[in-house]
């Protein structure tokens, strides 16, 4: 499997587990929101962006932002449908300070840009 690319986040949670009253403690099931998941959901329903605008702050393809929502929706539902505590962890995240301006990797820009030759070339 691929390693993940660094998800870049503004929003640090710190030690956030939601838990059900209803319920006690020793029997409840519980889920791990990663904090990219978080963060989308923070940015998508809170902010209002749209997957582009997500995708460019967090510095990830798009794709990867619908297939990350889809995965937060689905566990979100989960826990509460089915009575679970919501744990958010790190994950693959760099948290950041919102006024950091985005600054982009040259020397990966130009490989896309077939501005660099590979091996072979």
């Amino acid at each position: 499997m691929r390693p993940k690319k660094t998800r870049w986040v503004t929003c640090e949670p710190g030690e956030r587990c939601f838990r059900p009253q209803c319920k006690p403690q020793n029997v409840l099931e519980g889920i791990i929101l990663n904090l990219d998941e978080f963060e989308a959901l923070r940015l998508a329903h809170l902010e209002g962006y749209d997957q582009e605008k997500i995708a460019k702050q967090m510095r990830i393809h798009q794709s990867t932002i619908s297939r990350i929502l889809t995965s937060a929706h689905k566990k979100v539902t989960d826990a509460l449908v089915n009575i679970k505590a919501i744990r958010i962890e790190q994950g693959c995240c760099q948290i950041i300070n919102p006024s950091t301006p985005l600054r982009i990797n040259t020397e990966r820009s130009r490989s896309i840009r077939g501005g660099r030759k590979g091996r072979n070339g």
